[in-house]
């Protein structure tokens, strides 16, 4: 599906015809033609899998849900995950996709990332592990007295007054426009932490919030809840912090406590 998406969507991201605007999508945002023509693909695989006898769901951010003969499992489905950056030419934007049994985030049973730009993929299967392109996800080690050296946000203007004891206890940071693959990245260990100050669609990060656990790392609201409970549809809202380790998320919260 994301080598479809990738040869349909390089050629029209930054471009008019990309940022064509159509509609509204399901998931309350803008649908442009960039977003249309990824969709289309993955459907048009899915379409594929029906035909040869298997039944399922698809949650897609552009066309909401539609039955293929069972209500699960569910597939989630972004087809361009930081479509605005795809829409002004940025090269950072991907795809996420979502297998789940259930209607909660921890009923997430695989999760698929891709980078449209590189085609680098994040993957992970529930208890299997996690892996980048292909191989087991190995988190990169922190540099000696520098907790918090690299930080990723997802945020507007207006919320960064909320990570604000984050961002003045970080050696830098980075606001990269795609929520799926920040959360990837920090799987990893290229960030720190990552950090949704206020509340985003829990849709858009199923896939990464399972590589995310499969590696190791930690994920919980502002308030230091677990996210796994959190419905995974197009409505539900959470803010986020995650880290890579245990210890690192700690040190992340107390930062945006101010300690």
């Amino acid at each position: 599906m994301s080598s479809r998406v990738r040869a349909t969507v390089l050629p029209i991201a930054g471009t008019d015809a990309g940022r064509a605007e159509l509609s509204i999508g399901a998931g309350g945002d803008r649908t442009m033609e960039l977003d249309r023509a990824a969709e289309a693909d993955v459907f048009a695989e899915l379409d594929a899998l029906a035909a040869r006898g298997e039944k399922f769901s698809v949650l897609s951010e552009e066309a909401g849900r539609r039955s293929f003969g069972a209500d699960y499992p569910l597939v989630l489905v972004d087809p361009v995950d930081g479509s605005l950056n795809a829409k002004q030419g940025v090269p950072f934007f991907g795809v996420m996709l979502a297998l789940v049994d259930g209607p909660t985030i921890a009923d997430t049973v695989a999760g698929c990332v891709v980078n449209l730009i590189n085609g680098d993929a994040w993957t992970a299967i529930r208890k299997q592990g996690a892996r980048r392109g292909g191989k087991p996800i190995e988190v990169l080690r922190r540099t000696e007295g520098k907790p918090l050296e690299l930080v990723g946000l997802e945020s507007t203007p207006s919320a960064l007054a909320v990570a604000r004891g984050l961002i003045q206890r970080s050696g830098k940071i980075r606001i990269l426009g795609s929520m799926a693959l920040a959360i990837a990245h920090t799987a990893g260990g290229s960030f720190d932490a990552f950090c949704a100050p206020i509340p985003m669609r829990v849709f858009d990060m199923t896939a990464s919030l399972l590589i995310l656990a499969e590696a190791g790392g930690v994920a919980t609201d502002l308030g230091g809840r677990p996210l796994g409970s959190l419905a995974c549809g197009l409505e539900s809202r959470s803010s986020l912090i995650c880290a890579p380790s245990r210890e690192l998320h700690t040190i992340a919260m107390r930062a945006l406590a101010g300690e």
